[in-house]
C-alpha cells in the first residue's frame, strides 16, 4: 500500500516483531481508508487524547462501526490488540465500505484452536479465511494472541490486495 498507512516507531525502524496496540491498528486501519476526517458525532473515550496521532482515527472507527469502546468506556489505546480483534476491525471495515451480509461458510472448525474464538469474532474470522487475509498457523488461529505490527501489516495488505 502506498499511502502512508504503515509507519514506523521512530529511529528509522518499523519493529515488525512488537505488539500491535489497539491505538495503532485502528491507526493503520484508517490510513488505510485514506485518513477520513471524522465527522465529530461520537465522543472518544477519555483515554484517546485530542491531538494524538491516533484520535481521528478512533473517532472515525466509533462513528462507522468499526470499533467501540470497552466495557469500562475507555478505548483501550494502549492494549495489545489481539488476532481475533484485528480481523474483527478489517470485517467491520469492509461492512462499513460496502461487503455486503453473506452467509460464511464455517472454515474455523478446521482449527484446533477454534473454541477459543470470541463469539464477536467468528463472522469476521470466517470471512478473513474465506478471502485469504488469515490462513492460521499451524492448524491453530491464535486468536487470543497478540498480533504483532508485521501481522497486522499483512492482513491490511492481503484485504486491499487488488483494490
Amino acid at each position: 500500500m502506498e499511502n502512508g498507512a504503515y509507519t514506523g516507531t521512530g529511529g528509522g525502524k518499523f519493529s515488525p516483531d512488537a505488539t500491535c496496540m489497539r491505538a495503532q491498528a485502528v491507526t493503520f486501519l484508517w490510513r488505510a481508508a485514506g485518513s477520513p476526517a471524522p465527522k465529530g458525532t461520537v465522543t472518544v473515550p477519555t483515554d484517546v487524547l485530542p491531538g494524538s496521532y491516533c484520535y481521528n482515527a478512533v473517532a472515525w472507527a466509533i462513528e462507522n462501526g468499526i470499533t467501540n469502546s470497552l466495557a469500562d468506556g475507555s478505548f483501550g489505546a494502549g492494549g495489545a490488540c489481539t488476532r481475533a480483534q484485528c480481523v474483527a476491525l478489517l470485517f467491520r471495515s469492509a461492512m462499513a465500505n460496502g461487503l455486503e451480509a453473506v452467509t460464511l461458510q464455517n472454515l474455523i472448525s478446521g482449527f484446533g484452536d477454534a473454541t477459543e474464538l470470541p463469539a464477536y469474532a467468528v463472522p469476521a474470522m470466517n470471512w478473513a479465511l474465506s478471502s485469504g487475509i488469515v490462513q492460521g498457523n499451524g492448524g491453530l488461529l491464535l486468536s487470543n494472541t497478540s498480533c504483532t505490527r508485521a501481522q497486522i501489516v499483512t492482513f491490511l495488505y492481503r484485504a486491499y490486495q487488488g483494490k
